[in-house]
């Protein structure tokens, strides 16, 4: 199989034969596969299967912010759990410029335990609610691996499922967003919060990923979910090591070719931390704000975000520098 990664690019000075994709174009594209060496192409070597995931495909960055109502968050854990608290900091992020709120309540920090499905409920559709009721209108994702927190919260004005387990843990889910007709996020982890740290391996972890996304989104699409319904997210820092994370983020724009919107979750991630001098998690706002970037600039379009200020300013200030003449 051949694996094919645009190799975007920025700026006014766009050749003809660009593909162009948001902000971004490309001319050529890496071709990678798991027998044979790396190479560079141009766009006129692909053909048409190749080619038509990245038409028409781009879009302007997303902020997706994170509201977690849990106790044990690695970040946050317990600055939002009570309902009060977690509606205001929603409004708070909305109004630093989050165009996605993304709510959960059990924490998937390496070892975190499975919280019951009562409490994960309580911790979450009420502040779903609460936001609804006070005029909120920004889509709000339900961060959750399970069908029934699903359905509490998507009763509650929730309108999209966030699922870290890549619909692998409860066969439920997928069934429950298909007849919503709702988007959804598709995550890879290689085992659960309790395990995934646990000297994770792969063959290639590029391509591991991506046929992983790829066999989740196909067997989406086969459970009645439309693939423009669809974002993948190649799961930074679950079931990986910093080497791992590095890989993924180097050649991120190949899981365009997946055909559905890239969601990087990798704000205020322990590798952060490591490369930045960092220990504390909330001291790694400039960090988290560089790798996004870095990914923006390769297509990516949704950004999940502790710091959505931080985020929102640096976003504006690379679309407005990459698209001045």
């Amino acid at each position: 199989m051949r694996y094919v990664r645009p190799l975007m690019q920025v700026g006014p000075a766009r050749p003809d034969e660009a593909i162009v994709f948001g902000a971004c174009w490309f001319t050529h594209v890496e071709t990678l596969s798991r027998s044979d060496a790396a190479r560079i192409v141009p766009v006129s070597d692909l053909t048409d299967a190749e080619s038509a995931p990245f038409r028409n495909a781009g879009s302007a960055p997303q902020i997706m912010g994170i509201l977690n109502t849990t106790l044990d968050s690695f970040s946050d854990g317990g600055k939002h759990n009570t309902r009060a608290d977690a509606a205001a900091h929603g409004q708070v992020l909305i109004g630093q410029g989050a165009d996605i709120l993304d709510i959960g309540g059990e924490s998937t920090r390496p070892g975190a335990a499975i919280v019951d499905i009562d409490e994960e409920i309580a911790r979450t559709a009420p502040v779903i609610s609460d936001l609804r009721a006070k005029g909120v209108t920004t889509p709000i994702s339900i961060d959750t691996r399970k069908a029934a927190v699903a359905v509490a919260a998507l009763d509650a004005g929730a309108s999209i499922v966030n699922d870290v387990s890549g619909f692998t843990y409860d066969p439920d889910l997928a069934a429950l967003c298909a007849e919503r007709g709702v988007p959804v996020c598709v995550m890879h982890a290689q085992g659960d919060p309790q395990t995934m740290q646990d000297n994770p391996v792969y063959d290639d972890v590029l391509l591991d990923v991506y046929d992983f996304l790829a066999a989740r989104i196909s067997a989406l699409q086969a459970a009645g979910i439309a693939q423009d319904k669809i974002i993948a997210d190649p799961g930074i820092g679950f079931g990986k090591t910093l080497e791992h994370n590095l890989t993924l983020l180097n050649r991120i724009s190949l899981f365009h070719s997946l055909g559905v919107p890239i969601l990087l979750g990798a704000s205020r991630k322990r590798f952060i931390g490591t490369i930045g001098n960092a220990p504390e998690a909330s001291n790694r706002a400039p960090g988290s704000v560089g790798v996004a970037l870095a990914a923006i600039a390769q297509g990516v379009q949704i950004i999940r975000a502790h710091d959505v200020a931080e985020h929102a300013q640096a976003i504006a200030l690379w679309r407005a520098s990459v698209a001045h003449r």
